[in-house]
């Protein structure tokens, strides 16, 4: 049941039609986010990899990145948007968090995405052809971990019934952490077996949300489910940029 609340939390796709889920279930929904990132980053992998034996690699990876955006109903994206409107114009913690919950977008949200869009593009663009299927689904699940982490280290800065989602995420528990860790880090090992130095790189998500926790406790004492959208995304996307250094100086 927790695994189909976070799948039906997470997508779009239809999995509520399969069951019922007790509310209760969807306060550990980001227990399994890393392992809702195999469905999520497996569909970008294999997009990429079959259209880009039909068209060329630059449609290829804009219909990899499409194929995410569509499976999760721009859910992330929305919360980077909804991140960037209450940390860009807000300069008080009810200001920001007043921001963050209008659904209407504003320029530092838009300003946000184009950059966000735009970087994730070119960053996928130039990942090496071989072996780029499985550093985007080893990318999207290690991200997911380590942005997961926000729920362990801050308190939710809102009352449940404020909440977007009218829920709010449990705390990991020790089980709990080392089965999203397994999940997170699993699908990466097919890359690292390809190219160890990559486990260089592992601690560049966790370091950039360390860097956005400091920054939501500062200014809003807390985090929300905006929050971690963001904290994905941009965890995600320095994976990306520092893969793109560590591809572009090897030997």
């Amino acid at each position: 049941m927790r695994l189909l609340a976070a799948l039906i939390f997470f997508t779009r796709l239809p999995f509520w039609r399969i069951a019922e889920v007790p509310p209760r279930y969807y306060k550990e929904v980001v227990n399994y986010w890393p392992l809702v990132g195999w469905l999520t980053g497996g569909v970008m992998a294999g997009i990429l990899w079959l259209t880009s034996h039909c068209f060329s690699w630059e449609i290829a990876v804009l219909l990899t990145m499409l194929s995410r955006i569509l499976l999760t109903g721009a859910l992330h994206e929305d919360g980077l948007a909804d991140f960037c409107d209450g940390f860009g114009g807000g300069t008080t913690r009810e200001r920001i968090l007043s921001i963050m919950k209008d659904s209407h977008i504003g320029t530092y949200g838009v300003i946000g995405l184009i950059c966000y869009l735009g970087m994730f593009y070119l960053l996928i663009y130039r990942l090496p052809m071989a072996i780029a299927p499985w550093l985007i689904v080893g990318f999207d699940t290690w991200s997911k971990f380590c942005s997961a982490q926000i729920i362990n280290l801050l308190p939710y800065t809102r009352k449940e019934e404020e909440s977007k989602a009218r829920v709010i995420y449990n705390r990991m528990n020790p089980g709990n952490w080392i089965m999203a860790f397994i999940c997170g880090l699993l699908p990466l090992v097919p890359a690292l077996l390809a190219c160890p130095s990559l486990a260089l790189l592992l601690p560049v998500p966790l370091l950039v949300t360390l860097a956005l926790v400091h920054l939501m406790r500062k200014k809003i004492q807390g985090y929300t489910g905006d929050c971690c959208g963001a904290t994905f995304l941009l965890s995600e996307l320095a994976l990306y940029l520092m893969s793109n250094c560590f591809f572009t100086h090897l030997p």
